[in-house]
């Protein structure tokens, strides 16, 4: 009888998981149909051509809540990559910076950019602005002039508040928004914004991120009529390893061949040295900071952003594509505008991640924990916008001047400044026997041989990738074990030691060629009975003793003194190079180490520098690439921003 029992209440058990089993999948299954149709459910599409001061008309759609009981603000993005789908019944399944702001109702606005899909002109990336604009003169910030005043007059059921946001690249066109500002515009979040082509993106510190080779046609192929279809295609690596591609293909030069859309002979040498693409023409004939670069610089003219707009800045402590941006966007309008209300938010994600409904965060093979992003989307971008377009808009917006993420510790801190007050200077040494000292010892030279035919490698991955995203946090054990990587560490820390800002990179330098590349990374050593706390961490490696990249970056030698006139370095002669790292904010945990390593070639992320100067890298000949020894000196030294 006691059997049968048993089995009647496991066959009872068994029914009732499997219709819970159900019940739950049939809801989750109606929570994401429900989810999936929430804009078509309750908002409108209308899509219209906003013409231009200039007579360009530029293609815009505006959702608008269905519920016209009350008014709403404007939440506007402008993109070069699209505002689709297009069409009428097509609709977006998410709009809105966020999930919340998107179920709070908003209208909500996305434009094509001049000369980008189904708007008219022609692209110029990073259009440069003009500061004393004529008539019928336009650029960027007139152009989303135009458009907020179009909105605020022409939209029904507005509040006549008016705010914009986009990551990246309709990051940048946020902080465009925010200069020479219509006076509708109230609130501006820039995130993973733009700020300058020779420092983001595409170049760190005038080196070519050759790692970012795929992406020159999005922004380079020529288009002068509206399309709702690709008019650009990525050029064919026919390879799954990007190191040997790029090593098999040579100098730079080599590559024009790839932006050649007309399908020329390419075997004789006058048609090899063709390139039709605009954006690759222009890297090419400008290899230093000239004209051009400044003029589509907008960090430069963070003055003009007036008091009446209120912006956050947001961004990753791990992009790889625009750290340099946010960072100098947050610092150039606190700069300049005294009476400004400007908020920065920095956490543990990689390029644009704060913006994913996941509930896990990791950046790589490392993992920061659970439901980060989902915790900055509720109660600080939604608090942000809620504030400034339908609330009091003062500057009482219950939000911290600072709200970073210590990436060591593994939680958010809140500051009245940035870098904190409590924030000082130190110097470390670059001392022999591979150590890191807090006093200057010895001034010795160490060597290392830079072959350009065996260049260190940025990841140990066997890869092919659009943009690099993970090596920012990889483990940096696979490059410490190299002879070409020049290793520097402390003793096991006794006590914590946080990082709140900059570091500076002041090496000494020689080496026998007349040119080089120095990268400076900054690196956590963690402990050998670290807890392996993430189950999506690739097979070959543990945490135990993993070297977490906490902060890298290139100078590209020939700029050391000046961005804008290179010059070559003097065979064997001691020389400074100063390079600045981006800021952290990191804690190196009782029983870690801090690590330094040192090196001159990090490929395929940056092109290979000849390391014999010539005047433009890319157009350099293979004769012109030379292994070189290189030397750093012991009175080299690392300013770290320490708090206290």
């Amino acid at each position: 009888m006691k059997k049968l029992i048993l089995k009647f209440l496991f066959v009872v058990i068994s029914f009732t998981f499997f219709i819970s089993c159900n019940s739950k999948a049939e809801k989750t299954e109606k929570e994401k149909e429900t989810a999936d149709t929430f804009v078509a459910d309750n908002y409108t599409k209308k899509e219209v051509d906003i013409t231009m001061r200039d007579g360009v008309k530029l293609h815009t759609t505006i959702y608008s809540p269905k519920n016209k009981i009350t008014t709403y603000p404007i939440l506007m993005q402008r993109t070069p990559y699209s505002s689709a789908p297009y069409g009428e019944g097509k609709m977006k399944s998410k709009i809105g910076p966020n999930v919340h702001l998107m179920k709070e109702g908003n209208i909500v606005v996305y434009q094509d950019v001049r000369g980008r899909w189904m708007s008219e002109g022609v692209y110029d990336n990073m259009r440069a602005y003009i500061p004393n604009k004529t008539a019928n003169q336009s650029d960027e910030v007139s152009d989303t002039y135009d458009t907020i005043d179009w909105l605020v007059k022409n939209v029904e059921n507005n509040n006549g508040n008016v705010g914009t946001w986009g990551i990246s690249y309709p990051g940048h066109y946020a902080t465009i928004s925010t200069i020479d500002a219509h006076p509708a515009l109230k609130a501006a979040s820039p995130q993973a914004c733009i700020g300058d082509f020779f420092f983001d993106d595409f170049h760190h510190n005038g080196a070519f991120m050759l790692s970012y080779f795929r992406a020159i046609s999005l922004f380079g192929t020529y288009k002068d009529t509206p399309t709702d279809s690709a008019w650009y295609s990525f050029p064919k690596m026919d390879s799954q390893d990007q190191y040997q591609f790029f090593l098999d293909k040579g100098p730079l030069k080599n590559l024009n061949e790839f932006f050649q859309y007309d399908k020329l002979d390419v075997k004789s040498t006058a048609s090899k040295d063709k390139i039709d693409d605009f954006f690759w023409k222009e890297i090419v004939d400008h290899p230093n900071y000239d004209s051009v670069w400044k003029s589509k610089g907008i960090i430069q003219h963070m003055d003009k952003v007036p008091s009446t707009v209120a912006t956050m800045i947001v961004g990753g402590w791990f992009d790889a594509e625009d750290l340099y941006g946010p960072l100098e966007t947050y610092k150039g309008i606190e700069k300049h505008g005294k009476d400004n209300y400007n908020t920065i938010v920095f956490g543990p994600w990689d390029h644009g991640k704060w913006a994913s409904s996941a509930v896990r965060n990791d950046v790589g093979n490392y993992y920061f924990g659970d439901s980060i992003s989902l915790k900055f989307q509720k109660e600080i971008e939604t608090k942000f916008f809620n504030h400034f377009l339908k609330g009091k808009g003062d500057k009482n917006s219950g939000l911290p001047e600072a709200y970073v993420y210590d990436s060591g510790k593994k939680e958010w801190k809140s500051y009245e400044s940035w870098p904190p007050k409590n924030m000082v200077k130190q110097d470390w040494f670059l001392s022999e026997n591979q150590e890191l000292t807090s006093t200057k010892k010895s001034a010795s030279e160490v060597k290392f041989i830079s072959d350009l035919k065996r260049p260190v490698p940025y990841s140990e991955d066997i890869k092919t990738v659009f943009t690099p995203r993970k090596y920012m946090t990889d483990d940096q054990r696979f490059a410490a074990r190299r002879p070409d990587v020049l290793v520097f560490e402390t003793d096991i820390l006794t006590e914590d030691f946080t990082l709140a800002g900059d570091i500076l990179a002041k090496l000494k330098v020689a080496t026998t060629g007349t040119d080089a590349d120095w990268i400076v990374k900054v690196v956590d050593v963690h402990p050998k009975d670290t807890e392996e706390n993430n189950d999506k961490l690739q097979d070959h490696l543990k945490m135990s003793n993993y070297h977490l990249m906490v902060r890298s970056e290139v100078m590209r030698g020939r700029f050391r003194n000046s961005f804008e006139r290179p010059e070559p370095f003097t065979p064997n002669k001691k020389t400074d190079v100063n390079i600045k790292l981006q800021d952290v904010f990191h804690t190196f945990k009782k029983g870690h180490k801090i690590q330094i390593q040192v090196q001159s070639t990090w490929f395929p992320l940056i092109d290979l520098n000849p390391q014999t100067y010539v005047d433009n890298i890319y157009k350099a000949d293979a004769k012109d690439f030379k292994t070189q020894t290189h030397s750093v000196f012991t009175d080299s030294s690392i300013e770290f921003s320490v708090l206290k």
